[in-house]
């Protein structure tokens, strides 16, 4: 269940917001939306997968922290373990709504519903201040909104690419554990780079003046992140 609102000092002056990272705060998610203006960051830390959303017919790009529906293998006593948590994650319980009738700015909404949520009086972080002005917190948050949905909204053109130039194939990967066991992880895709490697210098050239060619790197580049999330949950295993 949600319970959206458009975010005001008059009606939110003693929001408070946890910050804490916790599989009860919401965090225990297999993965997370990105976007290819976020690429450069998240292919640090995290694979980038594509999934097809079949009903629109559509990709999306995905930041992968599990292996599993509600495995975060990045969640690690009440922190996350990475110098960078992607944009879709760290702006939660706040979301870009449309603009106000009349208006041309988008708005920010609260999920008055997320566990995020705190007490008035509790612990977490104050989105306003005594005067009813934007804390350091609610303005970060607003930048990250504005960059999330700019992202997201630039995307299309990433994705019209890849289905025109062919550059998406589907990943079916079987993985073995130390204890014996095989997980597969299926419905994905990922870049075809011998496709890429095939495009003359005509189809490489548009890519690049695009601006998709760097992202196109950063997705294949982020698949060497695989391994490490595969020793994660040989760790996590091991420790119980």
């Amino acid at each position: 269940m949600t319970d959206h609102h458009v975010l005001t000092a008059e009606n939110h002056r003693d929001l408070r917001v946890r910050t804490d990272r916790d599989a009860a705060l919401g965090d225990a998610v297999m993965s997370c939306v990105t976007t290819p203006d976020e690429f450069r960051r998240v292919q640090s830390h995290y694979p980038i997968l594509f999934r097809r959303n079949v009903e629109r017919d559509e990709f999306v790009a995905l930041a992968l922290f599990g292996f599993e529906d509600g495995e975060n293998l990045f969640l690690e006593d009440g922190r996350w373990d990475a110098d960078y948590v992607p944009l879709a994650i760290d702006i939660q319980p706040f979301l870009i709504g449309a603009p106000a009738a009349g208006g041309t700015a988008k708005q920010v909404h609260v999920d008055m519903a997320s566990p995020r949520i705190a007490a008035p009086d509790g612990e977490g972080v104050r989105v306003f201040d005594d005067h009813g002005r934007p804390t350091p917190y609610l303005e970060t948050i607003a930048e990250q909104l504005g960059a999330l949905d700019a992202g997201w909204q630039g995307s299309a053109d990433f994705f019209a690419a890849l289905r025109r130039h062919e550059l998406l194939e589907p990943l079916t990967l079987e993985i073995t554990l130390d204890d014996g066991s095989t997980n597969r992880l299926v419905g994905f895709h990922v870049i075809d780079e011998e496709r890429l490697r095939g495009l003359d210098g005509d189809a490489l050239g548009e890519l690049h003046r695009d601006g998709h060619l760097m992202p196109l790197f950063m997705a294949m580049a982020s698949l060497g992140n695989l391994s490490a999330l595969i020793a994660r949950r040989n760790r996590r295993m091991a420790h119980g």
